[in-house]
């Protein structure tokens, strides 16, 4: 049976686009798990986890970690966010400028550690840039710094607020999996924020999905993208890749696509195939498949 780590019940009053909205979220997450906060912008996914981190104040409600209480409004309790136990993962980088990148990682430590920081490096293929500044530093490498120095101080959960939007898809792909090797060796609890299907189902236990300021649906993300699946509406990008078929079976992104039996004889080695992906599912199309 999974040991919870994370519950919390939590009302808090937020200002968006249409006017005033009452978040009302109740969460029990499973110590180690990776889950997704999902759903359309504005509707509350990162001030959940600013009040998980102690950085905006809940109206009411209340966080409990393991047999830790961090916030629990009836007994006026409020931990700090310096005693919270969390790495924290903002869109921008927020890098101190005149540090190197292995100065990042040893400043976000309280007890100095120097072989967490050479795995972090390692992990994060930053090994070769210990010794440069920010500004020497390709986006994807900053961003590589960002969830190392997050991850540098060992910390119980480590909170992701669309980490990687500002990436090419490229750089997403390898960061998504340095991200999930982390989570596994550093043994976290992860909560992401994000708005990519492929990323949220690549990474994520479970998903929930928020609407009006309440989670309206909940499960692994093939449950929760497929097309029959009632909830919340929103729209799924649909990716067409051009394939060069070296044999008949497709290898993309390390995942292996068979062409089913009944379509193999259309296909021949050298022929340039159109896949499609949409939801997790993949197909081989024709040239004049459309979106």
């Amino acid at each position: 049976m999974e040991k919870t780590l994370i519950d919390l019940h939590l009302q808090k009053d937020i200002h968006t686009i249409t006017g005033k909205l009452t978040l009302d979220i109740k969460l029990s997450i499973p110590e180690f798990g990776f889950i997704t906060l999902f759903g359309k912008s504005g509707v509350g996914k990162t001030t959940i986890l600013r009040m998980i981190a102690g950085l905006t104040t809940p109206d009411s409600g209340y966080i409990t970690i393991g047999k830790n209480s961090w916030f629990n409004k009836k007994n006026k309790l409020n931990l700090k966010t310096q005693k919270r136990n969390i790495g924290f993962v903002f869109q921008d980088y927020a890098l101190f400028p005149n540090m190197t990148v292995e100065q990042h990682l040893f400043y976000a430590q309280t007890n100095k550690d120097s072989d967490h920081v050479n795995d972090l490096l390692n992990i994060f293929d930053l090994k070769g840039l210990r010794n440069r500044k920010p500004d020497f530093l390709s986006g994807g490498q900053k961003q590589r710094v960002a969830i190392a120095r997050a991850l540098a101080r060992k910390p119980k959960i480590l909170l992701l607020d669309e980490p990687l939007s500002a990436l090419d898809s490229e750089s997403r792909v390898t960061l998504q999996k340095e991200i999930m090797q982390a989570h596994k060796s550093f043994n976290a609890t992860t909560i992401l924020v994000s708005h990519d299907v492929d990323e949220i189902t690549r990474l994520s236990d479970q998903v929930y999905v928020i609407d009006n300021g309440r989670i309206v649906n909940s499960g692994n993300a093939e449950f929760i993208f497929s097309d029959h699946e009632p909830g919340i509406t929103f729209t799924i990008p649909c990716k067409i890749i051009k394939v060069n078929i070296s044999s008949l079976d497709i290898e993309l992104n390390e995942t292996i696509i068979q062409i089913p039996q009944n379509d193999s004889q259309k296909y021949k080695i050298g022929d340039i195939v159109n896949v499609s992906i949409k939801s997790g599912s993949i197909a081989v199309e024709d040239s004049s498949f459309l979106c």
